[in-house]
């Protein structure tokens, strides 16, 4: 390695990598992290460090880049002080090298790091620590053989930071993906929430066996259990929390029930059954809308108080509001291009990285943030490494 690129490691970190430190011991940059990454390439005629390049993939999605071209771009404007942080030499990779590397690295390899970066320097949780599980297909990455790439991600309710992602096999669906991407997350004492879609038998018993529990929405793809929950006599069952409010143009109301369901009800843990029941009115109108969903939890009526599920049911959609509609308005990506190799969903592993590191400082709107890092390139390592840059 250059000279000038040690530069970006501290010793300690150069002592852990010399030993062997793999991915479960996550050191104390983000570069750092990304040393650990098996580098694809054949070593006749690499000209730049996989660090490198990754490190400055990361620093221009940060600072809103959206395409190969952009990020060889934001590479090419770089002061001499910010190349020589990233390992730079004097000329930086082009558009065709930074495609190469990000067409071939392994998206589950750059995942574990960056999350396993992001987990080690997660702020401290309130009582629950819930985990929101949820599926994204990339309408761009449309592929002949397997059609729309899909993606399923697993993001933190209190802070919006992503814990991990992984590529839904083409032949088979969400559910197969829900325990690969749950094995490099710790789940001790952690609520995990997710759609009915993820109700399974399998599921339950993989989170209790992970000391981990579940908060389950139960729909018609479970209709021997819906119907078990939706006969239960919640007319006699008292209301235990109601909330109201006004907002987005709307009067809403929602009515929490829980009853105890240690025995009668056919699904792995089972200890609570919850129903909500939704009341909406354009504030234009007189006409009432109801909805009303059933849940059900392995927590107990000792452990959990019925405004904290109804916390944890509404914060479960953080997942749409915070990540993916963020990364398809701010960074565009239902219009990306990107298609060949592992590329969309390396991008897109940038991408939720970029959304965790500006929420974790502070940033409220990921768009003004990506705006804010980009007017400077010696603001993005700061993010990264937490030093001040020398940009001369």
């Amino acid at each position: 390695m250059p000279a000038s690129a040690l530069s970006m490691i501290s010793a300690a970190a150069l002592r852990e990598t010399r030993t062997g430190r793999g991915l479960d011991d996550v050191p104390e940059d983000l570069l750092s992290a990304l040393r650990a990454i098996t580098d694809p390439r054949c070593r006749r005629g690499v000209r730049h460090q996989l660090v490198a390049v990754l490190a400055v993939a990361v620093c221009a999605v940060l600072a809103g880049a959206r395409s190969y071209v952009a990020i060889a771009e934001w590479a090419h404007d770089l002061p001499a002080g910010v190349r020589r942080r990233l390992g730079i030499e004097r000329v930086p990779p082009s558009e065709s090298a930074i495609r190469r590397v990000l067409q071939a690295v392994d998206p589950h390899l750059l995942d574990r790091a960056v999350c396993g970066w992001l987990a080690a320097r997660a702020a401290p949780a309130r009582r629950w620590r819930a985990i929101a599980v949820d599926g994204k297909s990339v309408r761009g990455a449309r592929r002949p053989d397997t059609g729309l790439m899909h993606l399923l991600a697993a993001l933190e309710h209190g802070d919006g930071v992503v814990l991990g992602q992984r590529v839904v096999d083409g032949k088979s669906n969400e559910i197969t993906a829900f325990a690969p991407l749950l094995d490099g997350i710790d789940l001790t004492d952690a609520i995990v929430t997710a759609d009915a879609l993820h109700t399974q038998r399998e599921h339950a018993d993989y989170l209790h066996g992970r000391d981990g529990h579940y908060l389950f929405i139960v729909k018609g793809n479970q209709p021997k259990l819906h119907t078990q929950l939706k006969t239960l006599p919640w007319r006699e069952i008292p209301a235990v929390d109601v909330t109201r409010g006004k907002g987005h143009g709307r009067t809403e109301s929602r009515t929490v029930k829980t009853t105890a369901v240690s025995v009668g009800i056919g699904f792995p843990h089972a200890r609570l059954a919850i129903q909500v029941t939704r009341r909406r009115r354009p504030l234009n109108s007189k006409r009432w809308r109801t909805e009303t969903i059933y849940a059900i939890t392995d927590l107990d009526q000792s452990q959990i108080r019925p405004d904290e599920i109804a916390d944890i049911i509404r914060g479960h959609w953080h997942i749409e509001n915070r990540l993916h509609w963020v990364r398809d308005v701010t960074f565009a990506e239902d219009h990306s291009q990107i298609r060949t190799g592992h590329g969309p969903a390396v991008m897109a592993v940038l991408r939720n990285l970029a959304i965790s590191v500006h929420r974790r400082h502070g940033a409220t709107n990921i768009a003004a943030a990506t705006r804010r890092t980009a007017r400077h390139p010696s603001r993005t390592l700061p993010l990264l490494l937490h030093v001040k840059i020398n940009t001369t």
